[in-house]
């Protein structure tokens, strides 16, 4: 009976186990495909955005933070450490250990539960990517088959490229070098060994061994790590010792570490329809921002914003709206240094220097004046600065027009370069009209400005631009006579590495280099004894124009040195005006003179003066130095002092 049972037993056994290994060889063909996305790996990738020096501005990503390494870009130290703790058949073995595996079941047994998993590295990866954690056979039985087949598809050096850029470091980092640069900020192989210890501890309790929050359980844990390593003799007693000893400096950074959302957000709206995958492609973008001048503007947009709140402290009406934006070029080239499109981003997200769309007012003024030089008049020439009615029809209405100065007096006749110097209006609206609009439209065409008014508005600058725009405007001014296109980015590359792109800077020529300098001439007198005195730097040669529309609802001040220039605009978000006497000598330009005198002190290498070009000549002129040229000549008598008023 005994031999029957026995016998009977033997039988079941074999076609049980012939059942299991059918079903498990069924099984394995059954869900091979599952390998797929492993086999074809291309998970989300972090893309990073430098300045002009490669320092980092921000990384951006959609979900998962990974900056990806390759495997030959691994050091042999992370792969030996790693093996050490967490696999150290893993050369061995073809995806399961089953020594390991037997060893986990008898604890199993004992404890009546699950409590140890034995997974080799390629298991982690399978049940890390492709499968849950919950501790069930049915799922461990899939783990091990589809590792298995993993391992026949990939090489083993693949799988430790996938499983060190797949497995999440905790503090949302996914990847080791995510991980070096954001605990470490160093690249893999910058690392120390406590430090690699520290990265390949992580993974079996990411949370648990954080070393931003758990700085004693990160050690402890990386001192496992190194006791491992030396007992399999892969380092020696001297190396344990002194590493065992090393505490290495861990940072708490946010993920992003973005140092410049402005110019984040702008680098990500100009390439989105490009590269849709912007967020999840691991592009390196290359930008022309400068982030040492990106600091000095904050600070330098800040003090205008804290000395406007701390004039009014005491006004009960004020809006809480009030707000600034800044741009700084490169004045040779266009490319945008620095570009800060509110005060604070934290509080207001907006970007006013790219999106808002403000009037410029006296600030668009230079635009005529260089267009009269280069008709034929001259700095010295002069212009009625006399009150004049102007009428004009509105649909079956007609209306009048009394422009008025700001001081809301009159200088008879004034020269052109003291009708800009103190901004006065009304002679600049008579220069306008003497000009003739449609010749200041013929002329002004080449900026491609859109919605020009047609009519003498224009000279009060009656349009709608913003901070960017007007700083590509006044790039003619700041490279005497050569108008730039901003550039913003500079480079884009693929996650290989690739150069897929390059943003060459683009610029052409509007005005001869003598008839723009005859401008910056008197630009630079603005800043020296007109509106823009606020923006003075003593030693520094600043050239530029305020701009104040009406009821100080919009306060410019735009202005150039030899080397860098700078667009600062103040103003309320709601559009209603700033209190009185707030200009934009008074508001922005002591902005300006904040920023250049920071630049002075960091760069003491740059231009101090404008160089005058050659074909500009001198003449004495009232007992003054006056400027010419062949096609602007001094005029030969100055005219009669005219002071009535004129309707047309």
């Amino acid at each position: 009976m005994i031999r029957f049972f026995t016998k009977w037993s033997i039988r079941f056994g074999i076609i049980g186990g012939t059942l299991l290994f059918g079903y498990l060889v069924y099984l394995y063909f059954e869900i091979g495909h599952q390998v797929e996305p492993l086999v074809r790996y291309n998970p989300p990738k972090t893309t990073q955005i430098f300045d002009r020096n490669g320092k980092l501005l921000a990384n951006v990503f959609d979900r998962e933070h990974r900056i990806y390494v390759p495997y030959n870009e691994i050091p042999g130290r992370v792969v030996e450490a790693l093996v050490a703790i967490e696999d150290t058949l893993f050369f061995e073995h073809h995806g399961v250990n089953p020594e390991a595996i037997f060893r986990a079941i008898i604890k199993d047994i004992k404890a009546r539960k699950m409590v140890e998993g034995a997974s080799t590295l390629t298991q982690q990866l399978v049940k890390s990517t492709l499968l849950t954690r919950e501790k069930k056979l049915e799922r461990k039985i899939k783990e091990a088959l589809l590792s298995i087949r993993l391992e026949q598809e990939l090489t083993k050096e693949e799988i430790l490229e996938r499983y060190l850029n797949a497995i999440f470091f905790g503090h949302g980092y996914y990847g080791i070098r995510t991980a070096a640069f954001g605990y470490f900020h160093k690249d893999l192989d910058k690392l120390g060994l406590k430090e690699i210890a520290i990265l390949v501890g992580l993974p079996k309790a990411p949370s648990a061994y954080d070393p931003t929050r758990h700085y004693a359980n990160a050690m402890a844990r990386a001192n496992r790590v190194l006791e491992r390593m030396k007992r399999l003799g892969w380092i020696d007693e001297a190396t344990y010792m002194r590493e065992i000893k090393a505490a290495p400096k861990v940072y708490d950074d946010t993920l992003t570490q973005n140092k410049a959302p402005y110019i984040v957000d702008a680098v990500v709206n100009q390439l989105q329809a490009k590269y849709p995958d912007i967020r999840s492609g691991g592009y390196r973008i290359d930008t022309a921002v400068d982030l040492e001048y990106q600091a000095m503007a904050r600070k330098a947009l800040k003090f205008g914003y804290d000395a406007y709140w701390k004039r009014h402290a005491s006004d009960d009406n004020i809006s809480e709206t009030f707000n600034g934006a800044m741009v700084v070029l490169d004045g040779r080239s266009g490319d945008i240094l620095a570009m800060l499109g509110g005060v604070d981003y934290t509080q207001s997200p907006f970007n006013r220097a790219v999106s808002s769309r403000r009037q410029p007012g006296s600030a668009f003024k230079p635009f005529i004046y260089e267009t009269a030089l280069n008709l034929g008049y001259n700095p010295e020439s002069r212009v009625p600065d006399i009150a004049r009615t102007y009428r004009f029809d509105e649909g079956d209405t007609e209306k009048l027009w009394q422009p008025k100065n700001y001081e809301k007096d009159y200088k008879g006749m004034i020269t052109l370069r003291e009708a800009l110097i103190h901004s006065r209006n009304l002679a600049t609206i008579n220069l306008a009209s003497e000009i003739g609009i449609s010749t200041l439209h013929k002329k002004l065409e080449i900026f491609g400005i859109r919605d020009l008014p047609y009519n003498l508005s224009i000279a009060l600058g009656n349009i709608a631009l913003s901070p960017l725009q007007m700083a590509r405007l006044y790039t003619v001014f700041a490279d005497m006579g050569t108008l730039h296109e901003p550039r913003l980015v500079v480079a884009v590359y693929d996650d290989s590495g690739k150069m897929v792109e390059h943003i060459e800077s683009r610029s052409k020529e509007v005005y001869a280099k003598p008839q723009a300098y005859l401008l910056v001439d008197m630009l630079r007198d603005v800043v020296k004894r007109g509106t823009g005195r606020n923006a003075r730097v003593p030693g520094l040669d600043v050239a530029g124009k305020t701009g104040t529309t009406n009821n100080s609802v919009d306060t410019w001040f735009c202005s150039f040195t030899p080397d860098i220039e700078t667009i600062v605009w103040f103003g309320n978000d709601d559009n209603t005006p700033l209190p009185k006497r707030e200009t934009g000598g008074r508001t922005a330009a002591p902005v300006t003179r904040v920023f250049y005198q920071a630049l002075v002190r960091k760069h003491p290498e740059y231009k101090r003066k404008f160089e005058e070009p050659e074909g500009v000549y001198h003449a004495e002129r009232n007992g003054r130095d006056a400027l010419y040229t062949d096609l602007s000549p001094l005029p030969a008598e100055e005219a009669a002092p005219v002071d009535e008023e004129i309707i047309f």
